[in-house]
């Protein structure tokens, strides 16, 4: 089980509308030919300890987003299951009725994340909202700068780019280097990411991977919703609930029309092909010493798997 702790800023109040205005678009421009976000579920969900919230089930379809070494065991339809509580300033992804996983693969129940995320008005300064949650882990803190950090070429616009951005509506922009310093306001999302993956020889890759997709999606989010705020500065709660219904229904249109196998069929195929990934590291086949060419055949065999998976 790995933890780490990621932070990143933003020049905005801690506001809720915002968080959903940039998620239902963010979700809709990145959906495209079956691959995206598909919305299972959205619903109020009242709980007795962070009373009123909201319940999301989503389908995640990303294969063409994974690494060559995912991609060699996966099938090619392949989505991760994405359950979320909001209760902002306070969010949940994970842990229903003392499960723990919240992205998790129905195919493949050995992985899983665990995300919890609380919102405040800092600069990313507060050391200890993590201390119930996570005395058990080991602490890796990364700080997100959505002015200076890089991000992948293919997502990079202008348009979006804080150092060049200013809102009209707020006179908020063209952040420069120590802007976290000086800035108001100035609003922190915190999130504590647990990564659990019970397969020998791959742990450390999936968890690296996973950290590296999380950082990416918390910088381009963050980056989003402070590019938008002039869509969604003036908007209300039902406003911006009506936006997402919307959003969620053409995102859907973009995703699920491109499949034409059912989700049965999906995962019923994807349990045969990762069952068959993990016999074959949990019981490698014998090595014949007293045959050299089988031997040999062999050993090419399982290198070239092995460097597969490794790329």
């Amino acid at each position: 089980l790995h933890g780490f702790f990621l932070r990143a800023g933003a020049p905005v109040s801690v506001d809720q509308i915002g968080q959903l205005y940039m998620i239902s678009k963010h979700s809709h421009e990145q959906s495209d030919r079956g691959e995206g976000v598909e919305v299972v579920q959205n619903e109020p969900y009242e709980d007795p300890n962070h009373g009123n919230g909201q319940l999301t089930e989503k389908r995640v379809y990303l294969n063409s987003k994974l690494p060559s070494w995912a991609r060699a065991v996966v099938p090619k339809i392949f989505y991760v299951t994405e359950k979320a509580w909001n209760y902002y300033p306070y969010t949940i992804t994970g842990k229903e009725c003392g499960r723990n996983d919240c992205c998790f693969c129905s195919f493949l129940p050995k992985f899983s994340i665990h995300i919890e995320t609380k919102y405040e008005d800092n600069k990313g300064s507060n050391d200890s909202i993590f201390d119930k949650e996570a005395k058990d882990l080991e602490r890796e803190v990364c700080f997100i700068d959505i002015a200076s950090d890089e991000i992948p070429e293919r997502y990079y616009k202008e348009s979006e780019d804080p150092k060049y951005f200013k809102s009209q509506k707020t006179g908020r922009g063209q952040l420069k280097e120590g802007w976290r310093e000086t800035h108001q306001p100035i609003m922190c999302s915190y999130k504590l990411v647990t990564v659990k993956f019970e397969v020998w020889g791959l742990q450390t890759r999936v968890e690296q991977f996973v950290h590296k997709v999380v950082r990416d999606i918390l910088l381009i989010g963050h980056r989003q919703a402070f590019a938008w705020v002039d869509e969604w500065y003036d908007m209300t709660m039902d406003d911006v609930r009506e936006y997402e219904k919307n959003m969620h229904e053409k995102t859907n249109i973009k995703v699920c029309n491109q499949h034409s196998s059912t989700v049965d069929e999906i995962e019923s195929h994807a349990k045969a092909r990762v069952c068959q990934f993990l016999k074959h590291i949990a019981h490698p086949q014998p090595i014949h010493l007293h045959r050299p060419e089988k031997c040999n055949q062999l050993l090419i065999s399982q290198w070239n798997f092995w460097e597969v998976l490794l790329q």
